[in-house]
């Protein structure tokens, strides 16, 4: 009865959010519910259990965030996003118009580029591609999640915070994992451009074409400031990568990210100060996006912190445990459900990692594999519809409804990223 309830706890977060109320209301009404059901001291439970999950990580990973925020808002008030993609979509050109919508993401994410920033960047740029090619605008969504948080976020030096927390408990760097890593992001690469290329074709075969939405003529007309050198574009993504390679040799993974990020803002501000319109204005606003952006994610770590503590969660955990197979199978499970029920790749990650991680490092695996296959575990499930960029995606980026696109951006982001981390189970189990 007690996962009973906890199933739907998590329904109940879930609805609220693809219903479009503020996660962070859904998530204290989820807890509440949760707390209440399986007899926990409500008061307790909100005061102490969740408010210590969402202060904790709040004040772990603020810094992280903030200059996340920051760095993707100047890389998008000075257009340098915008050259990013608008150079990767020349270069491929519009026969191309689905792959250069994929790289462009990619080579923003891996690059230290806010998700949303990269999503808000590439959409124009994406419905002329999509508007010249004459394909269906609904797999504008899945192209942008794939190229955002499926292959680039477990790719081995990814500067994304669910590539640093494992280094916290694991011992490891943001490289960790790093040959069976790329094969499994190659491989996600290569499964994911077949498949949504399949999608996209079928539907056009039955007749599917592109379809104008009132807010076209705005975004072109957004579309047409004038946009930095893509040298000079580039170059703060190439600190950053550069960045994270020297600072982790010497520092801990989330003061190499924060040093990385904090060195591509500075680059950024100097050589395009030209094109930024209020420098202090810029700052602010990124600060609110960062304060957003990790209040969400803490509200929903929170909830997971509360639903932990139920004996549901416990008989999850310890069946899951309890799989036959290579230890690392049941970690890779144990982490995506998690990650699942709080509808984040960090959230998941926040949860289960102080839990999971002295159970199998006691079990004498090699901490880099359960570094890498904890990041790709947590980027299954964690993409259902209540993940807050998904829905962000589908809907304020995309103008979609869930009903036409979700079903492309689940295949990208669930079903073929556990693919991906399976097939990193089996190599590491056979070669670590």
């Amino acid at each position: 009865m007690s996962v009973f309830m906890l199933l739907i706890g998590l329904a109940i977060l879930i609805y609220m959010t693809v219903k479009g109320i503020n996660i962070i209301i859904s998530a204290v009404v989820a807890s509440a519910f949760v707390a209440l059901t399986s007899g926990q001291d409500i008061i307790e439970a909100m005061t102490g259990t969740y408010m210590q999950g969402f202060t904790g990580y709040f004040a772990t990973y603020f810094l992280l965030f903030l200059l996340g925020a920051i760095f993707g808002k100047v890389m998008a008030e000075t257009g340098a996003a915008e050259a990013i993609a608008e150079w990767v979509m020349k270069i491929i050109g519009p026969k191309g118009a689905v792959m250069a919508v994929v790289l462009a993401c990619a080579i923003m994410t891996y690059g230290g580029v806010s998700l949303f920033v990269v999503g808000f960047a590439v959409y124009p740029l994406a419905v002329s591609l999509f508007r010249n090619a004459d394909l269906p605008r609904r797999f504008i969504p899945a192209a942008l999640v794939f190229g955002s948080v499926t292959f680039t976020m477990f790719l081995p030096g990814s500067p994304e915070i669910q590539n640093i927390m494992p280094t916290e408990f694991f011992g490891t760097t943001p490289y960790s994992g790093f040959w069976i890593g790329m094969i499994a992001s190659l491989f996600n690469f290569i499964l994911g451009t077949f498949f949504l290329h399949l999608l996209i074709r079928k539907a056009v075969n039955r007749g599917e074409k592109f379809e104008k939405y009132d807010s076209d003529i705005e975004t072109d007309k957004e579309n047409k400031k004038k946009l930095p050198n893509i040298f000079l574009a580039l170059l703060p993504v190439v600190i950053v990568v550069a960045g994270m390679v020297t600072y982790s040799q010497l520092f801990e993974a989330n003061t190499a990210a924060i040093l990385a990020l904090l060195g591509a803002i500075v680059v950024a501000c100097l050589t395009m100060f030209k094109f930024i319109n209020g420098f202090w204005d810029v700052l602010g606003k990124g600060s609110n996006d960062a304060i957003v952006a990790i209040c969400n994610t803490s509200a929903v770590i929170a909830f997971g912190k509360v639903a932990a503590l139920t004996s549901g969660f416990t008989q999850i955990v310890e069946t899951v445990l309890e799989i036959p197979g290579p230890p690392l199978l049941s970690m890779a499970i144990c982490i995506n459900l998690i990650a699942g029920l709080t509808g984040s790749a960090s959230g998941g990650l926040g949860i289960s990692l102080p839990i999971l991680s002295p159970i199998y490092l006691n079990m004498g695996i090699d901490p880099g594999a359960l570094h890498r296959v904890s990041v790709m575990s947590s980027d299954g499930l964690a993409s259902l519809p209540h993940n807050g960029y998904i829905v962000t995606t589908i809907r304020n980026i995309s103008h979609e409804t869930f009903k036409r696109a979700y079903p492309a951006v689940a295949l990208m982001a669930v079903v073929l990223t556990m693919c991906a981390t399976a097939l990193a189970v089996v190599l590491f189990t056979i070669f670590t």
